[in-house]
């Protein structure tokens, strides 16, 4: 694959197989972001678990969020309603809602919140949220009695990541115009929640690699043992 002169240049800031550690990593995916465009800052994380045996999943509250605004739309009756909307959900209901979803389409939001009493009008909408990693799941608390707590988590920064067919967890942890501090913390608290899903029982190097990247930029290995070490002192 033909690649851009930008993407050749950001290369050449990297030394061969070189691991590096993580605020260096950090500082290096900030020099090669070059795009028009804020670039997101991501991780991935190649675990050695298997996949059709354990999934890795669940949520992390970034301590200085995502850089993105957060459309969340709660699944909500009688007070918690009220609760959703003052915790800051952009769209509140039930029925109405999931009929807008099923017969217009209408999916402008970005995570969804329900209450375990409105499951039932959710699952019809399994087929539609769940192919998009909308699908609320008691497993990362999106299906909750404390709606308006999820809520402003949600708002306020709280990504959901899961493993893919492949082992690896794929999520964001900030944009690369953050501060390196606040990047690196970001990633710490990340990696802490990724360590945290660690299998009860697991046998065998759990996180074999990390890399993180930009956007459009390529991935920089990240020393694991030490980003392990420092998540774990954070």
């Amino acid at each position: 694959m033909k690649r851009s002169r930008r993407y050749q240049q950001a290369v050449s800031l990297l030394e061969g197989e070189q691991k590096y550690a993580p605020r260096e990593a950090i500082e290096l995916i900030k020099q090669s972001a070059t795009a028009k465009f804020p670039e997101t800052a991501d991780a991935a994380y190649n675990l050695g678990v298997n996949p059709s045996q354990y999934m890795i999943r669940g949520t992390c509250a970034l301590p200085h969020g995502t850089g993105r605004e957060v459309r969340v739309l709660a699944f909500a009756k009688g007070e918690k309603i009220r609760e959703a909307e003052e915790a800051g959900a952009d769209y509140v209901g039930g029925e109405e809602l999931a009929e807008k979803i099923q017969k217009e389409g209408w999916l402008e939001f970005d995570r969804v919140v329900a209450t375990p009493d409105m499951m039932p009008v959710v699952g019809r909408l399994g087929k539609i949220l769940g192919p998009r990693g909308l699908m609320p799941s008691p497993k990362t608390d999106t299906v909750t009695q404390d709606v308006g707590r999820m809520v402003g988590e949600l708002k306020a920064g709280m990504i959901e990541f899961r493993t893919d067919r492949t082992g690896i967890v794929h999520a964001p942890f900030g944009k690369v115009t953050f501060e390196a501090d606040q990047l690196e913390e970001n990633l710490l608290a990340l990696t802490k929640a990724v360590l945290e899903r660690r299998p009860d029982g697991f046998k065998g190097k759990y996180v074999k690699t990390v890399s993180i990247s930009s956007t459009v930029g390529p991935g920089i290995a990240v020393d694991e043992s030490a980003l392990i070490s420092a998540a774990q002192s954070a």
